[in-house]
Parts: C-alpha cells; structure tokens; sequence
C-alpha cells in the first residue's frame, strides 16, 4: 500500500504545487506545466498499480443494495464533469456549480467508497475525496467570489448526455475486462 500512498502524495502535491507555491511556479513557465504533467501521469500510475497491488484488508462489507446506488452516482459524476466542457456558456448543472470536474470527483469517491469496504479503497477514494475538498477550499480561497456563467442552448444538454452515456458504456466494459463487474453478480 505504500505504492499507493506514494502516488496519492505525489498527485497532491503535483495538483496543490500552483495553488501553495504561485511563485515558484510561475517562475518556471512553461517547463512547469510539463513537470505538473509528468507529476500527474506518475502518480496515477503509481496509484494504479498500488491499488491492483495492494492485499484485501477487509473493513467493512458493503450491502449489495450500495451497487445500484454507486452505478446512479457514477452517471451522474460523468455528467457533472462534462458540464465543465461548454464554454463560454454552461449546461444547466454547469451554472450552479463552480467547480463541476472537483464536485465530480467527490461523487465518484463517495460512489467507490459506497461500494468498497477495504483499506486500499478507503487510502484512495477517500484521499481523493479529501483532496477535492481541499482543492475547492484553496481555489475559492484564491479566487474570490463566482459569477455563474450564462446557460448553453439546450442541445448541448443532449450532446452531453449522449456523450454521459457512450462513456458509462465504455467505463463498464473497461471495469469487466479488469474483472470487476460494477453490476455486482
């Protein structure tokens, strides 16, 4: 599991390096964004693998009425990380929320957490849920007060839905061949 914790520390650290250091960071220019890049890619590998590496430590089971529950989330998660797309304009859950990829996050976490009851689960989705809220906290802190965007023409509400949909498939089938059912069965 150190694997793991080493790659949610590198990912925070990569994500927070502009937020805790703007200086630094600036001074780096361009070559920063690459070390960020480098940064990210590096920790979800390391994540990855910690978590496929990491031995079942059992902590609690999870009812199986939690899978439905957690399939309905993570829909909803994709849609809400889709919404950040639309630009200028928004789609509607795009205009209330200010952070729509960060609150995604936060319901994919909760989503896993629902559903996996051991300690390597617990290390990863509740790290990423604890470092989605810090992101919002350190961005709104920095950032000041929102101003909601202007809504989008409501075909791009079906676009994203379209797209919500295609990648719920694509997610499933990839979670199926790594021999994890998100179904349940």
């Amino acid at each position: 599991m150190l694997i793991l914790v080493i790659g949610l520390l590198v990912w925070v650290a990569a994500h927070f390096f502009k937020r805790l250091m703007p200086e630094q960071r600036a001074a780096m220019g361009d070559k920063g964004k690459g070390l960020v890049a480098v940064g990210v890619i590096l920790s979800l590998v390391l994540m990855i693998y910690g978590y496929r590496a990491a031995a079942f430590v059992p902590v609690w089971t999870p009812p199986a009425m939690l899978t439905g529950i957690n399939n309905l989330l993570m829909v909803f998660a994709f849609y809400v990380y889709g919404a950040s797309a639309a630009k200028p304009a928004k789609v509607w859950i795009g205009t209330k929320l200010r952070h729509p990829q960060l609150t995604a996050v936060k319901i994919w976490a909760v989503a896993h957490l629902l559903v996996n009851g051991d300690v390597a689960s617990i290390l990863l989705f509740g790290g990423m849920l604890a470092w989605a809220v810090a992101s919002v906290i350190l961005i709104n802190k920095a950032e000041g007060p929102w101003t909601p965007p202007p809504q989008a023409p409501a075909r791009k509400e079906y676009v994203l839905i379209g797209i919500t949909l295609v990648l719920v498939i694509i997610v499933s089938t990839v979670h199926i061949l790594l021999g994890v059912n998100p179904f349940g069965g």
